[in-house]
């Protein structure tokens, strides 16, 4: 179970300490402002949208009711900018009734926290409710991956309970600060977190597809540093920043940080000095003040009412919800799934486009698929259907004959009995991939590295000799043929395992850099046979790449590669290029990135060939079209290839690198359906 817990407990870390963060400031504020009286709206902003989130995930796992993932992102990056408007209001109020709250008398005080009043609810709803809901989500996916909410409840549980506890050592510590310090620094604070935000909801509108620019890194240190770490998990949920971020949420947080940051300084420079005696006499009558206020002051409504309607819409909307798609479609078959019942109350349907209620009535989550039972094309499938929910499953019927096959996890694939489809025309089925059908391709591929890594370990032996003997001239012309070799490999996403950083690692998340110890293979040789280095300085390091070819030649042949992998490698290895390659990332002064990328390419193109007959078989169209993205590319790099120089990446106009950027982007897209198209579908 706690395969299932852990990753739940950090992301419950990390939300609550997102949302506890801003809360706890809010809080403190109240307080040493004497404002306790205001401390039911923020309350009241966190109750609300604490029923919104359990709504939200009561909605989720008693419905079929499902954001597709790009909605989600979008969703939630709308949410985060919105909050940050709030948080950067909320930040400029403590400001400006930070100049009251220094010296002038009470009835400013209040006066001046009265402007802020809806403020309150709005932000601590916000700055809670973006984050309730997005733990929702989060756990209602993992349940249903494993099968199991148990897990996943208490690792989140235990997540936000830390989270909770930190939160209140933060206001715990605030309480004791300088009332003029304390506005300073948590104004800085908020400012900090809400730069943080604005770039993490960036990010989900790219997404979502709200924004451009998703495959446009800034920098991607994802294999150096661990974001599911205890410590990845702390700088995220604190600070927002990911390992990998793109142009977009580094310009963004920057120039939030220092637009606002200024002012806000500037602001704080500019507010007179408080007088000790008034400060210290102000403190002393505030709690005091705001409860004779409050006591003095009408009510115009039972002081729950507020709360109870904050708890009551959500709960009656999700009721709805839920109430209102447990109706069926007219003419819908609800059809079981399970170990024991699978495809219990189909029928055979009328021809056409049909929807089908899954209904899980087992123990485990599971796949089901629409399935010809004769040659077992596809015709439809859910993954990960939860125990116990309901989802739909929508598929266009012909004449025929139609099963369903559900798959448990871990358990056996069962097959249910066939129903005979009459009339109808003929509709178009994904024929399915077995292990069997990948083990020709993966074998071809496979010798197809052997045997590149066999050139690739006599290209590193010549570079070390060129270094051994002093010739830096032709080391830098075999440094460029032996890493094309390997960059043609599909080194990507782990192929190689260990072995891939030490022979192609880049310097980030090193803490020296360029001068780490661990800084090896070609990128370490790269650096000093393009800033001056002599022979003797880099003879251990082109030594010690030669040893590291070495090493994975050799256990290559008893590395683990999933067949499932196989078809993942063609999008992945250009994802690659990408990032790296056509940003300049890795570039450590050969300025050779384009001969990467083409090589790259070239591994890529490799790939596809051993699949081409899996792919022609089921989607031929697909083939040329992609086929012509390819020379769309290849005749790009081409262009950046004279003689045996290639133009550096950041010497290439815009216009130029425009246009290598969006063909890239075009062939990825396009390369995309392959791991969906050649899935492995377990049978009966």
């Amino acid at each position: 179970m706690w395969d299932d817990a852990f990753p739940s407990f950090l992301i419950g870390l990390r939300e609550g300490l997102e949302a506890g963060l801003i809360v706890s400031v809010l809080v403190a504020t109240l307080v040493r402002a004497g404002a306790k009286s205001r401390l039911p709206q923020v309350w009241t902003g966190v109750l609300g949208a604490i029923a919104l989130s359990l709504s939200f995930g009561a909605v989720l796992t008693f419905t079929a009711a499902s954001l597709s993932a790009t909605a989600q992102e979008a969703f939630g990056g709308t949410l985060s900018v919105i909050a940050v408007a709030f948080v950067t209001a909320m930040v400029f109020w403590m400001r400006r009734s930070a100049r009251n709250l220094s010296g002038e008398i009470r009835e400013k005080v209040t006066s001046a926290l009265a402007m802020g009043t809806g403020m309150l609810i709005v932000t601590s709803f916000l700055a809670v409710g973006r984050e309730g809901l997005e733990t929702a989500l989060f756990l209602w996916t993992t349940a249903r991956a494993a099968g199991e909410s148990a897990g996943p409840m208490i690792g989140a549980g235990i997540g936000l309970v830390i989270a909770a506890g930190l939160c209140w050592g933060l206001y715990r510590r605030v309480l004791k600060i300088n009332l003029t310090k304390f506005f300073t620094a948590t104004g800085v604070v908020l400012i900090v977190i809400a730069a943080g935000v604005l770039g993490y909801g960036l990010r989900d509108l790219q997404e979502g597809g709200v924004l451009p620019g998703k495959a446009a890194f800034a920098f991607d240190l994802s294999q150096n540093i661990d974001a599911g770490s205890w410590y990845g998990t702390l700088v995220q949920g604190v600070f927002n920043l990911t390992p990998s971020m793109t142009w977009l949420q580094v310009v963004a947080y920057v120039a939030y940080l220092a637009v606002v940051m200024t002012l806000f300084v500037r602001g704080v420079r500019g507010t007179r000095p408080a007088k000790a005696g008034a400060e210290a006499k102000t403190e002393a009558v505030q709690d005091k003040t705001s409860d004779e206020a409050a006591e003095k002051a009408p009510r115009r409504r039972p002081a729950w009412l507020v709360p109870a309607a904050v708890v009551a819409v959500p709960a009656v909307a999700a009721g709805a919800v839920v109430a209102f798609s447990g109706s069926k479609p007219a003419g819908a078959q609800t059809v079981a799934v399970s170990e024991k019942e699978c495809g219990k109350g189909f029928t055979a349907p009328q021809p056409g486009r049909q929807t089908f209620q899954m209904h899980n009535t087992g123990d485990k989550a599971s796949e089901v698929y629409l399935v010809d039972p004769a040659t077992n094309a596809v015709y439809g499938e859910i993954e990960g259907l939860a125990p116990g929910t309901t989802r739909d499953l929508v598929a266009t019927v012909g004449g025929g004959e139609y099963a369903w096959r559900c798959v448990p996890t871990g358990g056996k694939a069962v097959t249910s009995a066939p129903v005979r489809v009459s009339g109808g025309g003929n509709v178009k089925a994904v024929k399915p991939v077995s292990e069997e059908d990948l083990a020709g391709p993966l074998k071809a591929y496979k010798d197809y590295v052997a045997k590149g890594l066999a050139t690739l370990t006599d290209q590193t032996g010549k570079l070390s000799d060129d270094i051994q003997h002093g010739d830096l001239d032709a080391a830098r012309t075999d440094w460029l043929t032996a890493h094309r070799t390997y960059s043609s490999l599909g080194a990507a996403y782990g192929t190689f395992e260990d072995f891939d950083k030490k022979i192609n690692g880049r310097t980030a998340g090193l803490p020296d850099g360029v001068r780490d110890k661990n800084f090896t293979g070609f990128h370490r040789v790269e650096y000093g046979l393009w800033h001056g280095e002599s022979a003797d300085d880099l003879r251990g390091p082109a030594q010690q790449l030669q040893q590291d070819a070495q090493g994975l030649q050799k256990a290559f042949p008893t590395q683990d590669f999933d067949p499932s992998d196989l078809p993942l490698r063609t999008h992945e290895i250009l994802e690659n290029t990408l990032q790296f390659e056509l940003t300049g990332a890795a570039d450590q002064g050969s300025g050779t990135m384009l001969a990467t990328a083409d090589a790259n390419l070239a591994g890529t193109r490799e790939l596809l060939d051993v699949l081409r007959p899996l792919i022609a078989a089921r989607n031929p169209q697909l083939l040329t079209t992609v086929n012509g993205d390819i020379d769309r590319e290849q005749k790009l790099l081409d262009a950046a290839h004279h003689d045996s120089a290639w133009t550096p990446v950041d010497k290439l106009d815009t216009a130029t690198r425009d246009r290598l950027n969006g063909a890239t982007g075009q062939l990825l897209e396009d390369l995309a359906p392959i791991p969906d198209l050649l899935e492995i579908r377990k049978s009966a």
